[in-house]
Order: C-alpha cells, then structure tokens, then sequence
C-alpha cells in the first residue's frame, strides 16, 4: 500500500513546542488553577503544578509552537531531492505561512500529510492552536465529519505499532533500529524549552527540527524498502 503513494505528494513535518510562558508565576490565577487541574493525574503527587510547569510545552492549551518545519520530494529525471524549510517565530505568523503552504501548494485530494506521533501530537496540536488564534483551519487539518478512510494523515509511529495500539517508540528508537542517522545530534525535545528562553537560540531548534523531518521521511523510506536519502540528496530552502 505505502509504496502505491507518490512520495512527491507527501509532506513531511514535525513541530517544536515551548510553555506559553517562560515561568508558572506569569499566568494568570485562573490559569494557574487550570494548570493544576489539567495536570493532576500526571503530577500525581511527586511533583507541585509549578514545579511541573516546565512541560506545559506539550500541552495546545499552555504551549505554543515556535518552529514548524517541513519536507517534501522533488524528482527530476533520474534525480530525487528532498527540500526542507521552517517556520518560525510569532506563532500567529508561523501558523499563517504554515496554512499558506497548505492552501497553496498541499490541498489536492491526493496530497498527504505525515509526522512521527502526527495523529496524536503535532496535527491536533496545531489544529488547535489555529482555532486558539482565531484562523480557519485548512482542509488538511479540518478533519470534523471525516471517516476514519478521509483524514489524509500518515503517522510513522502508527505504521510501525501493526495495529499495537499501546506500543509507543520514540523517533530516536525507531532511527537507531532502522539504521537511519539519529536527529538527536544536539539536542532533543527536553531542552527545548531551555534552549529557547534561556539560550534565545531559535536558529538552534530549527535545525533540530528540520533534522527531524528528514528522520521522518528516512523512516517512511525504509518502510517502503527504498534507498535512504543522501546528504547530497537533502537540501534546505
């Protein structure tokens, strides 16, 4: 079935995602109390709502997202690239030029979208962080009233689980395994939030993430049996 796609109408990507606010202490009261309760089960009692406020970054409702980047095939004769280019910044604009690219170049019937953990993570993530920002959501992203057949998501966790539902494995496991480069070179999703506020460094994350959608389409190669990209092969626009 995989290899049934044309990879050319695939577009790859991965989200990064920061606390709304650097500190607990700058949300507001009611905030605060919506925190606390949001996060009870997973504080459980080890941790206190502020202590735990440091991973409020994967949640839509007190996160944001600051770089969005993308990756896509091109095929010339004989000749495959894979491009990649970020979003990132303000996050109302990151989401806009996001959408733009998807009205614009990503909206025919046929055209896919994929992530590692998309389907539970980064597409509701930014679906949801559109709808906080008052923009109507694009068609690849409106999924209300879709049977499960129409939601034109690919989910490289969810092709490897084989219908194992409870089976998580992380992108830098399946890498590893798969024998495709690791993304984690520098950095990871941990410090993240570290490497934003406090080092100020966005072009930092960036190119993790960007490394990160190159990961993803490997993966995506290696499940349709093909060639892994080469260096040469990938190209930043």
């Amino acid at each position: 079935m995989l290899k049934k796609l044309k990879l050319e109408n695939i577009l790859f990507l991965d989200i990064e995602t920061v606390p709304e606010f650097e500190a607990f202490q700058e949300l507001s009261d009611e905030k605060k109390l919506l925190w606390e309760d949001k996060t009870q089960y997973q504080r459980k009692e080890e941790f206190t709502a502020e202590e735990f406020y440091d991973r409020a970054g994967i949640w839509a409702e007190f996160g944001k997202i600051v770089c969005i980047s993308v990756g896509y095939f091109t095929f010339k004769n004989e000749d495959r690239a894979f491009r990649t280019t970020s979003f990132q910044g303000e996050e109302k604009e990151v989401l806009k030029e996001f959408k733009k690219l998807l009205n614009e170049y990503f909206n025919k019937p046929n055209h896919l979208l994929c992530a590692h953990n998309g389907k539970e993570f980064d597409f509701p993530f930014i679906a949801r962080r559109m709808l906080i920002h008052g923009i109507e959501l694009p068609t690849k992203l409106n999924l209300f009233g879709k049977k499960p057949w129409e939601v034109p998501h690919l989910d490289t966790l969810e092709l490897w689980k084989f219908g194992d539902y409870k089976h998580f494995t992380s992108l830098k496991l399946l890498t590893n395994i798969l024998g495709i480069p690791s993304p984690k070179e520098d950095i990871d999703g941990s410090q993240v939030r570290d490497v934003f506020y406090k080092e100020q460094n966005l072009n930092r994350i960036v190119e993790y993430c960007e490394r990160d959608v190159v990961a993803v389409a490997q993966i995506f190669l290696r499940f349709r049996q093909e060639k892994l990209l080469e260096e040469k092969e990938i190209i930043s626009v």
